[in-house]
Parts: C-alpha cells; structure tokens; sequence
C-alpha cells in the first residue's frame, strides 16, 4: 500500500482518496481533497495559505531539521525482502514515533517562551499607560477600616508550670 502526499497541504494521500491531476507535461499532483484541488486551481501559493503544511514551516511553528524525518521519505530503489529486517524496523517505528512527538513538543515549548515574554511586557506596558483608569483607594477609610486586635495567650498547663 502506498500512501502519497498531498501537492498542495502535504497531508496523507490513502489509496482510493483524493484527487490526481496530470498536467500536458506529464507531471503528477495528487490531492487530498477538493478544497486543496481548487486552491491549485486558482494559482494559490501554499506558503502563503495559513493552514497548509509549507506555511508552517516556512514560519517556523513546525520542525523541519529532524532526524526522524529520514525515515518517512520516499525511496523509489525496490528493496529485497528480509524478514529480520521488516521485524527490526516494525519494532523501531514506535520508537521512533515517540521520539519524534517528545521533539516536537519540546520544540513547541520553545516557540511559546518568546511569546509569554511579549504578552508580559504588552500588558505591563499597557498597565503604565492606563493606570489613571484604576479606581483609587481612599486611603482614609482604609485606615478607619483597620484595627488592632489584641491576641491574648491562654494560659495551659506547661505555662503555668514554667511560672
């Protein structure tokens, strides 16, 4: 079973889905669904288009240096059956998968330190600006509201030994 990849948003292709399309030149576009065949249709840039795969990592919100990548490109050499081999390498796809998500979500951590940084700053900023705006506390009725409690120590049995 192969599984291709969509032209236009890079997103899995099974056998029986989507949408081929071959140009005069002979040259092949597969899409995973109509609303990607159409946005081709209409001459759309995928790095320009926000959800599509292309404009995500032209901005820098996915991982594109990874060594787990490797393992899902495209080999076009037919390669001879071995079955220690295919037991090897559906032992390691696990593996691989999970090192792959703790990537990515360390790579995520990372993208949003800079932003928690900015909104702090956005809302400090935004604080000295309006601080004319907060309600002012009468310092007066503050004061008046105040008052001295007096804690009296109760006298237990260990106290009044010690007298």
């Amino acid at each position: 079973m192969r599984l291709e990849k969509c032209w236009f948003c890079s997103s899995t292709v099974y056998p029986g889905h989507g949408i081929q399309f071959v140009r005069n030149d002979a040259k092949v576009f597969r899409f995973c669904r109509s609303k990607c065949h159409k946005n081709f249709k209409m001459k759309r840039n995928p790095r320009k288009v926000k959800w599509t795969k292309a404009y995500r990592r032209l901005r820098g919100k996915d991982m594109t240096q990874d060594t787990t990548f490797e393992f899902e490109r495209k080999r076009n050499r037919p390669e001879r059956y071995d079955r220690i081999l295919t037991e090897q390498t559906l032992k390691a796809i696990p593996l691989i998968t999970k090192i792959r998500h703790e990537r990515q979500k360390k790579h995520i951590t990372e993208r949003q330190k800079g932003g928690k940084s900015m909104s702090r700053k956005k809302d400090a900023k935004e604080l000295e600006q309006d601080l004319q705006m907060l309600p002012k506390k009468d310092t007066v009725a503050y004061e008046a509201t105040k008052q001295k409690v007096i804690v009296s120590q109760l006298k237990t049995e260990e106290n009044l030994m010690e007298e």
